[in-house]
């Protein structure tokens, strides 16, 4: 199985070579940076990341999927991982970045429910969580309207270059996500 999926206004899908420019742009943005765990230096660091991406899938256990996501044009607007655990414990974890020109449109959101019916659906994942910097209110939000509650939060738990910042765990069960979406 790939990830590979369509919503209404996107496609998520494997990163190309060809991606590199704008996944390096968005990625090195400072507004961007300040948020994430990863940021390129250099573009040849983002192609590098996208070669060596170019060999996950879903089944690979232990590692991270990270999937671009685009609008239907083909235009790069920002990336989601997926962590896939080692062991068959049905926990997932997940990432996403988009670019600063595209955020507050519903694009997060939309790729989001994508990956949350997959996970659940496909994948029969029993819960799937995030690791978020707490000073990012806005991602925050996000995952509250998307059903994850707040199950804790690690005062300067976590280094980022140079700056001890706190990490905020959102999390949601596959029943909550099923209630969730009968909610809507």
């Amino acid at each position: 199985m790939d990830l590979e999926l369509i919503t209404a206004r996107l496609r998520l899908d494997p990163l190309r070579e060809s991606d590199a420019d704008a996944l390096y742009a968005y990625r090195s943005d400072p507004a961007v940076a300040l948020y994430q765990g990863w940021k390129p230096s250099t573009r040849g660091e983002a192609l590098d990341f996208i070669r060596a991406q170019q060999h996950s899938t879903p089944d690979r256990r232990d590692s991270w999927l990270q999937r671009a996501i685009r609008l239907a044009d083909a235009t790069l607007i920002g990336d989601l991982g997926l962590h896939i655990p080692a062991g068959a414990d049905g926990s997932y974890a997940f990432g996403i970045t988009i670019a600063p020109v595209y955020q507050g449109m519903g694009y997060a959101r939309e790729a989001l429910r994508a990956l949350f019916d997959m996970v659940f659906g496909e994948l029969r994942a029993h819960r799937l969580h995030a690791s978020i910097d707490q000073r990012n209110a806005p991602c925050a939000a996000l995952l509250r309207s998307l059903g994850m509650r707040q199950e804790a939060h690690f005062r300067e738990s976590l280094k980022l270059r140079g700056e001890w910042v706190d990490d905020v765990i959102f999390a949601m069960l596959a029943r909550e996500w099923a209630h969730a979406r009968a909610e809507r």
